[in-house]
């Protein structure tokens, strides 16, 4: 026997199986080579200690070590010239410097060297999770779990790229071939192993991936404007009367219904502080005062907070803490009083408001005590989320924030629960990272860090629709984090009732339609007026060649369009608000529809839909109530409804230079595109979202 450990140089994958004795690997060897018709390699090992067995009795013992690993590599690399395209090898050198390691307590250096050296584009991991099979050769099935673990281990300790394959020998093979057609289609593209590795950990189906590149290399085409949508023009406008009857009418029918509330707060308050951060990066007290700098760079915002210092919510607790650590506080220039208040604010060592979430931040100052946003929405929960004195509420969080809201919950729901005889239910999910996005240069080439690590940033606030998708509930109440207010808690009630009562009325009267039409019930005569109820309550019109449709495609047609998930989405005057309004929409099939479109949707350098998105009237609030189930109490599959063209590519920075991400179809916008929608005017008192802390010094965060 030719003693060489080295592999010989191909283009050939080569899988590898990898694992404790009678974990599988021969039987999934042999399937994938006869699944895409090339070679396998068997264990070498096998033969050569039956033979040894068979000749005299004799075990495996260190000296055979050796020369297992010389067969080994020989029969390897005998296979591979008979390979196509892909190379399944039942073990390899890792395998014999393992059970060297386990049994004999040491192993000869120059397998250790080869098994380190020996490359494959992926090695399978086998489970412990099938029986043991005794044979002649094989030890014991005493102590697998930790003889698997140390197989483990050793891949990870060398950097090897794998995956964990387990299941029955069906479900294992199915995996298996759908992880080595992508990892080939990974490597067509210019991802190493150890790329793939990192998406596949992190959930993300690798179509999503080769998408992203599409949508990286093509770009995303625009929202096609029409028209804004208008009081009387896609937008229905209600007297006070009528929000009062909408919302006796939810009342009416809630005790019968699972209602939730859904909070998007996963995020940080970065934003919220990015000019107080800005200013403390950028400014140098003892060059410039502070005057000096808000007038260099025509910073106003840094002007709001100083002058209205005293009436944020966190103000007395922040001075207070300053005189503790500087005991001449008082005798300080004011420069540097507003400085260190700052920098207090901010310091990680004290209060850390940039890197907490908004939900457990001082936003509204009581006579008793300070309110955060989560004290606001369980308050608000109660008040219209409650049916027979139970209330859900469902918050988005970050892994990383979750016990601050554990925290926060448990300070202020005793409080909450007890006066009001309501027993509140909170859940929590994060945001899957199987929604996360790579990160490409301004080249389109994929940027790592300084371990050679794939960058992902979180798909964007659009990826929630995935958490609305695993709730259960009949209506489900949307509202931001930070869109709440300080009193007045009887009047916003009152109009998300009134949207509730919205949704419920047209929830029933599509259901009627739905299984008046299961019930073969609908004829030609009542097919107009189902049209005209499409038309003015839903603001959807047919085709021209509808009329032309035999009566089973009609009755086909309007199945498919009511069908749907629905939801009402509150609107309130735009007055210069960042963020998206309701427009009329042309999709790239010539369907005009009603959706909720940011501006960074819309193409600035053409005229005309510039002057479209100016005369736009109203803006939205993230004030939105939805149903979720179809006509027969089954939960629709939301991610069916999404219209993926309407993602975003974001701009961001890495060690200082311009990186873009793309983030998936905002969450009220793209994701909800093909929902039935009706928008409805609400008063501003409805939206007071706070996106800089200087918006806590509006009169709707302001004691009374």
């Amino acid at each position: 026997m030719e003693k060489d450990l080295r592999q010989q140089k191909t283009t050939i994958i080569k899988i590898a199986l990898f694992g404790p004795e009678s974990t599988g690997k021969t039987t999934l060897a042999k399937q994938l080579a006869d699944y895409y018709e090339t070679e396998w390699v068997p264990e070498f090992a096998r033969d050569y200690l039956q033979e040894k067995w068979e000749e005299n009795k004799h075990i495996c013992v260190a000296d055979d070590m050796m020369p297992i690993a010389y067969g080994q590599t020989a029969l390897e690399n005998e296979r591979l010239k008979k390979a196509k395209k892909y190379l399944f090898c039942d073990t390899n050198l890792m395998v014999t410097k393992v059970f060297s390691e386990i049994y004999y307590g040491f192993c000869d250096p120059l397998l250790n060297e080869a098994a380190l050296n020996h490359e494959y584009d992926l090695v399978f991991l086998t489970d412990i999770d099938v029986p043991w099979e005794k044979d002649d050769i094989r030890d014991t099935p005493n102590g697998r779990e930790t003889v698997f673990s140390v197989f483990k281990q050793t891949l990870i300790d060398t950097k090897k790229p794998f995956i964990t394959l387990s299941g029955d020998k069906e479900t294992r093979l199915e995996k298996a071939i759908t992880i080595v057609n992508n990892l080939t289609i990974a490597k067509e593209k210019g991802f190493s192993s150890s790329d793939f590795i990192q998406i596949y950990e992190r959930g993300i189906p690798f179509e999503n991936i080769l998408k992203q590149l599409e949508i990286f290399d093509n770009g995303i085409a625009k929202s096609n404007l029409v028209s804004p949508a208008t009081i009387g023009n896609g937008i229905l406008s209600l007297s006070e009367t009528d929000f009062q009857e909408k919302a006796s009418f939810f009342d009416n029918q809630k005790e019968k219904l699972k209602i939730k509330k859904f909070v998007p707060a996963s995020g940080a308050a970065t934003r919220m502080y990015k000019f107080l951060t800005a200013f403390l990066n950028d400014f140098d007290i003892k060059k410039e005062t502070i005057n000096a700098y808000i007038n260099r760079i025509n910073d106003k915002e840094l002007a709001i907070f100083i002058v209205g210092m005293e009436k944020f919510p966190f103000f007395t607790a922040v001075d207070k803490k300053l005189r503790e650590i500087y005991p001449d506080f008082e005798s300080l220039d004011r420069d540097y009083k507003n400085y260190y208040f700052i920098k207090l604010l901010l310091s990680p060592d004290y209060y850390n408001s940039a890197n907490k979430p908004k939900a457990v931040l001082p936003f509204h100052q009581y006579k008793t005590h300070i309110a955060n946003p989560i004290e606001e929405h369980l308050n608000e929960c109660i008040h219209y989320a409650t049916s027979e004195k139970v209330s859900n509420l469902h918050f988005t969080v970050s892994e990383i924030h979750q016990n601050l809201f554990y925290k926060g919950v448990d300070e202020v729901i005793e409080k909450i629960e007890e006066p009001s005889g309501v027993k509140i239910n909170i859940g929590y999910s994060y945001q899957s990272k199987s929604t996360d996005s790579i990160t490409i240069d301004e080249n389109n080439k994929l940027v790592k860090d300084k371990n050679d690590n794939l960058i992902f940033r979180p798909g964007g606030h659009g990826a929630l629709i995935e958490n609305l998708n695993n709730l259960d509930a009949d209506v489900i109440f949307i509202k931001n984090i930070d869109n709440v207010i300080q009193n007045h808690i009887e009047q916003t009630t009152l109009y998300k009732k009134a949207l509730a009562g919205v949704l419920v009325e047209m929830q029933q009267k599509v259901f009627s339609y739905l299984k008046a039409i299961d019930q073969n019930e609908i004829k030609e005569n009542h097919v107009e007026e189902i049209v005209l109820f499409l038309k003015e309550k839903l603001n959807i019109e047919m085709s021209n060649d509808f009329n032309k449709f035999t009566f089973e495609n009609k009755i086909y047609k309007i199945k498919e369009i009511l069908n749907r998930p629905i939801r009402v989405c509150g609107m309130v005057k735009n007055e210069g608000e960042p963020g998206g309004g309701p427009f009329w929409v042309m999709n790239d099939k010539g369907v005009i529809s009603l959706q909720i479109v940011e501006t960074s949707q819309v193409d600035l350098t053409n005229k005309k839909q510039q002057t479209i998105l100016a005369e736009s009237t109203h803006f939205n609030p993230v004030d939105l109530v939805c149903g979720i189930k179809n006509y027969k109490n089954e939960k629709f599959n939301l991610l069916q409804f999404v219209d993926q063209n309407t993602g975003f590519i974001v701009e961001k920075s890495v060690d200082g230079k311009a990186v873009k991400n793309y983030e998936l179809p905002g969450l009220w916008n793209g994701s909800m595109a093909n929902w039935l929608t009706v928008f409805v005017a609400v008063p501003l008192i409805t939206f007071n979202p706070v996106k800089t802390v200087n918006d806590l010094l509006k009169a709707a965060h302001q004691p009374q």
